[in-house]
């Protein structure tokens, strides 16, 4: 019975990140809005900001998660003038990724009207999640 402990206990662990690691994409985490906290410029992205929100977007060449936000972030903004999505390829803006610490693709920031970051989604969003943070900014 003993010999089966390290197996059982490995087991745990790997079920316990597993479930930790699901439960942690693809969700909205809010950020507190400092005051020391300086906003991005547009010119970095190539592309005027939304006027209430703006979803950047980082992606990789060969990222299948990348392609569903893409999807989703397009769908969502094409109906609303005042909302923007901007895709940045990650592997061809590595000094914008190291400034803004994006560790993994997809990541989502999500911008409010005057460039400050308010939100991060790490991994592919729910339409839900992207839904509820626009609301949020009304």
């Amino acid at each position: 019975m003993s010999e089966y402990l390290p197996i059982l206990l490995i087991f745990t662990l790997a079920s316990a990140y597993g479930i930790w690691y699901q439960a942690s994409r693809g969700k909205v985490k809010a950020k507190r809005r400092r005051a020391d906290v300086n906003p991005l410029d547009a010119s970095d992205f190539g592309s005027d900001f939304g006027s209430r929100a703006t979803f950047i977007q980082f992606s990789s060449a060969f990222c299948t998660p990348c392609r569903a936000t893409r999807a989703l972030l397009s769908d969502i903004t094409a109906d609303l003038n005042d909302v923007k999505h901007i895709e940045v390829d990650a592997e061809k803006n590595l000094e914008l990724v190291r400034k803004l610490d994006i560790r993994s693709t997809p990541t989502t920031l999500v911008l409010d009207s005057d460039g400050v970051e308010i939100g991060r989604a790490i991994g592919a969003p729910k339409r839900d999640e992207i839904l509820a943070t626009i609301d949020a900014l009304k």
